[in-house]
């Protein structure tokens, strides 16, 4: 029995010698680190803070009861060379409430069954000796196997410095690799956004990715250089130029185009506008804002100006003829006009000719002639018409404009006209009755040699006076009374036979003294 005490004691000074190394296996469980069981019947060990002399005040009392016998056994052999070696020299000062001071500390928040207030080291309370002897003997043997077992590992795996460094060689490795390929992920760029340049840093592979990221939003019309897309490296310069709406009307010729430039100056520039002599609707040093502008130019040009016999060149910006005629010197009188209209935009190299007007005006009237209308009447003879109304023209005033032209008179121009007074028309009634066939008592006498007497037989015939006319040489009022219309050399010839038949009744020969004989058949 005594032989056995002493062994024990031996046993774990050894195991001591090995733990001020940092121990080789940890507690699964609790992640602390085991240290050898104390011996129950050792007194030194148990009494006078001996590497056992805390283990069963402090350790809870499950612990060797729940440990499995294999644990010691199966435990790796590389977990001391992994083991950090600041872990025993950075241990919490508290963690020795229940080691003695000279034991190598342990772990901190382990709980440990501690010894009753007042009671030595080596004593328990009642019932303690049998729980406290049947545990000691039973972790002896159990302990002692362990210890070799030990001492065989530690004895194989010299302990060497660079055993400790190499864990923690690896991290620094680790963190050194990690941090290049952050460094080098990392980009400095230059990020010029409308003429606002800053310095930032960015993990962006290309233009678009940088822009995304820094909410810089492109139009249609911006211009982004490098372009969109671009792949980009530490120390690139990235310009963002914000495209600005213009209205410019240009020489006379209106449309709306687009410029990234900041003041009117650049954009006539970008536009290539020759600037020298032009005119323009605003300064030049004006700055365009993001809204745009309206813009009016007008570019110097060469106007040929013929006027009095000569010919005068100019220089202009003018916005119109007449202002470029004016700059040559020469000044529009009363009518004076130019060959093209004075309010046209004077284009380069053209000639504009200056006409000299003098003039007045011309009244004329004319007659507006009146129209007939035809009415029928049934009480007259078929072939028969009677003017029941004549006719009255109306009359016309005509203006015209008589000018003459750099002294050549031009063909007058009619400018105005107005009704004087309104023709009124003519009412003529047509003959519907039926001419009868024959007359009573005159039928039987030779009518076409009485006619072939007094007119050469021609219904049309008038005399040299104007008197008489017809076939038979009536006179209107004869006609007339005879029921005729008109003028008989107007009627048809079968009427003018009829009415004269109807006057032989009535007269006899006398209308005809000279030819009336010819009736009979007698006479020349």
């Amino acid at each position: 029995m005594s032989n056995s005490r002493y062994e024990t004691y031996e046993t774990y000074k050894t195991f001591e010698m090995y733990e001020t190394y940092g121990p080789a296996y940890a507690d699964p469980a609790y992640g602390r680190f085991d240290a050898p069981p104390a011996d129950p019947h050792n007194a030194e060990t148990l009494g006078h803070g001996a590497p056992g002399a805390y283990e069963d005040t402090c350790r809870p009392a499950y612990e060797d009861t729940c440990r499995p016998a294999y644990e010691d056994t199966y435990r790796p052999a590389y977990e001391d060379t992994y083991r950090p070696a600041y872990e025993d020299t950075c241990r919490p000062a508290h963690e020795d409430t229940c080691r003695p001071a000279h034991e190598t500390p342990t772990l901190p928040g382990l709980p440990r069954q501690g010894v009753p207030d007042g009671e030595p080291a080596g004593a328990a309370g009642p019932g303690a000796g049998t729980r406290a002897g049947s545990r000691a003997a039973a972790r002896t043997g159990s302990h002692r196997r362990v210890t070799r077992r030990r001492k065989a590992r530690y004895a194989e795996r010299p302990d060497s410095p660079m055993r400790r460094l190499v864990p923690q060689a690896l991290v620094v490795a680790f963190l050194a690799g990690g941090t290049t390929a952050f460094v080098a992920k990392d980009k400095a760029i230059e990020l010029n956004v409308d003429g606002r340049t800053r310095t930032l840093h960015t993990f962006a592979d290309d233009v678009t990715e940088l822009l995304t990221e820094e909410g810089v939003e492109v139009g249609a019309h911006d211009v982004v250089a490098p372009g969109p897309g671009t792949r980009i490296a530490s120390g690139d310069e990235i310009a963002v130029h914000y495209a600005r709406p213009v209205r410019l009307t240009l020489d006379g010729h209106r449309r709306e185009v687009w410029t990234t430039a900041h003041t009117v100056a650049g954009a006539l520039r970008q536009f290539g506008v020759r600037q020298e002599g032009a005119y323009v609707s605003t300064p030049r040093s004006r700055r365009i804002g993001r809204e745009g502008l309206a813009l009016d130019v007008r570019t110097e040009r060469t106007v040929t100006i013929m006027a009095d016999g000569r010919a005068r060149t100019v220089r202009t910006n003018a916005a119109t003829v007449r202002e470029a005629v004016e700059e040559a010197g020469i000044t529009l009188r009363g009518q004076d006009t130019t060959s093209v209209p004075q309010g046209s935009f004077p284009r380069d190299g053209q000639t504009v000719t200056v006409l000299r007007i003098t003039g007045g005006k011309e009244v004329r009237e004319e007659p507006i002639p009146f129209q007939v209308r035809r009415t029928d009447d049934p009480d007259l003879f078929r072939g028969t018409e009677v003017v029941e109304r004549a006719g009255e023209p109306g009359l016309r005033r005509i203006t015209f404009s008589l000018r003459t032209v750099n002294g050549v008179r031009q063909k007058p121009r009619r400018i105005r006209s107005e009704v004087v007074r309104v023709p009124r028309p003519q009412i003529v009634k047509v003959g519907t009755k039926p001419r009868p066939v024959s007359v009573q008592g005159a039928d039987h006498l030779d009518w076409q040699g009485l006619a072939a007497c007094e007119s050469g037989g021609r219904p049309d015939a008038v005399d040299s006076s104007g008197t008489y006319g017809g076939l038979y040489q009536f006179d209107t009022q004869t006609w007339q009374a005879l029921g005729g219309s008109g003028r008989p050399q107007d009627a048809p010839a079968a009427e003018q036979t009829y009415r004269a038949k109807k006057l032989y009744v009535r007269r006899g020969t006398s209308p005809w003294p000279h030819c009336g004989g010819r009736l009979r058949g007698q006479g020349e």
